[in-house]
């Protein structure tokens, strides 16, 4: 009995490999999306609790970007995300309105809080931002600014208009051009004033003698909402994919896991797709 052996030239055999990585790669690729989104929901550890819980709803992955809001809805007009999770309300609006995304869906909302230090030399304590940054301006003591087009930046800009102060902050007025965490440590270590977004307040641990000191003003509320990017705009984004985020977190599912995130026993975002 003969025994015939047959042998392919090493070239096919790599040209298969070489195939078989790309299609490999093109798979493990269309298994996930980039989701761009503000420092706040990162920073205040809600995607380490909630992608999880994604992934076993869809078997997808989501890729965080964490940029301010102004950033990342940059992204998507680039094309460079798939999904913007972002709290500007009036700039979501506008991208929608420009093509860039598809529509704009309510997600969930929380606060945000005048920090400052504990002896609060400007007197700011109590429940009104307008009036506090006032004393803060007159007294010119020190505040540090995200002063990075975020969703945190444009509300605490909204805020000095409200106050008719946007041009005379006084001068211990600071812009750092940095995330929501940075600013905290510059004001930790400086004993300066800074608006922060509770849910990363909460999750920040450096706090040295820092405290909130304005909180309950029905204008620090901080909405947040979840929008596709185009794919008419840029035809690679993975449209089926993203829209599977958009849904899922405004779903009943996906409220309920935003609503069991908690940091030290307290809630940290509160699901309002519904309303």
């Amino acid at each position: 009995m003969k025994l015939f052996l047959s042998f392919r030239p090493l070239g096919f055999v790599q040209s298969v490999l070489a195939v078989t990585v790309v299609v490999t790669s093109m798979g493990a690729q269309a298994q996930s999306i980039v989701v761009a989104s503000t420092t706040s929901t990162e920073q205040s550890g809600l995607f380490s609790h909630l992608l999880p819980e994604f992934k076993k709803a869809s078997g997808l992955d989501a890729k965080v970007v964490a940029v301010g809001t102004g950033q990342a809805l940059d992204m998507g007009r680039r094309g460079d995300a798939d999904v913007l999770f972002v709290h500007d309300q009036a700039a979501e609006e506008k991208i929608v309105a420009e093509g860039f995304a598809v529509k704009r869906y309510p997600v969930m909302y929380n606060d945000f809080v005048l920090i400052g230090p504990v002896l609060d030399p400007a007197k700011t304590k109590g429940r009104d931002i307008v009036e506090a940054l006032r004393k803060i301006s007159a007294s010119n003591t020190s505040f540090i600014s995200r002063g990075d087009k975020s969703g945190t930046h444009a509300a605490e800009l909204r805020f000095w208009k409200l106050a008719d102060m946007q041009d005379s902050k006084g001068t211990g007025y600071k812009e750092c051009g940095c995330g929501m965490g940075p600013a905290l440590n510059i004001a930790s270590s400086a004993g300066a004033y800074v608006l922060a977004d509770r849910g990363t307040w909460l999750n920040f641990r450096n706090r040295g003698d820092l405290a909130v000191l304005v909180e309950g003003d029905i204008r620090l509320f901080n909405q947040y909402g979840v929008m596709l990017v185009n794919p008419a705009r840029h035809s690679h984004v993975k449209a089926v994919d993203g829209q599977k985020f958009v849904d899922w977190v405004v779903s009943a599912a996906g409220q309920a896991v935003i609503a069991a995130y908690k940091i030290g026993g307290e809630q940290v975002f509160f699901p309002n797709a519904s309303k």
